[in-house]
């Protein structure tokens, strides 16, 4: 399989920037040429869900990942997985930014929603909740300072 060479954007670049400057904030005294580098991807649903995490967390709102792959447990030699306990459908992050509850679903490529997702959305929004399908995140950052008038 060829897979094209990742080239990190310019929402992305500035995140890892972000990211840097919060450590030498909280670390006033840390060596400048010891911080660890802060390296983000946005090209895998892992990669995407940090950025988006730790990007909602830089500004000041609270945001987590939500397991919803259950929990894996051994019976009898082998390895199964239980059920999570989650709602059916549930987004891949929680959070709340300027006061408001955001629901964010992370889908890559050709990922879409399942029914169950669709449901859960309408209820999210019907409870007067945010919810938004995460594709990349240059985008997410132009949603995000539109719709919280921030970036």
């Amino acid at each position: 399989m060829n897979k094209s060479c990742y080239r990190k954007l310019q929402a992305v670049k500035d995140l890892e920037r972000l990211a840097h400057d919060r450590f030498r904030t909280e670390h006033p005294n840390f060596p400048e040429y010891a911080i660890p580098p802060q390296s983000y991807r946005d090209d895998t649903a892992n990669g995407l869900t940090r950025c988006v995490v730790d990007f909602v967390r830089f500004h000041g709102g609270q945001a987590e990942r939500i397991n919803t792959t259950g929990v894996p447990e051994q019976r009898g030699g082998r390895i199964v997985w239980r059920k999570s306990n989650t709602t059916k459908g549930s987004a891949d992050i929680s959070a709340t930014i300027a006061g408001r509850s955001v629901k964010m679903e992370i889908k890559i490529g050709a990922d879409r929603q399942s029914e169950a997702q669709r449901r859960y959305q309408v209820a999210i929004e019907r409870a007067g909740g945010l919810y938004v399908i995460v594709k990349d995140f240059t985008s997410f950052v132009e949603w995000y300072g539109v719709t919280f008038n921030r970036g």
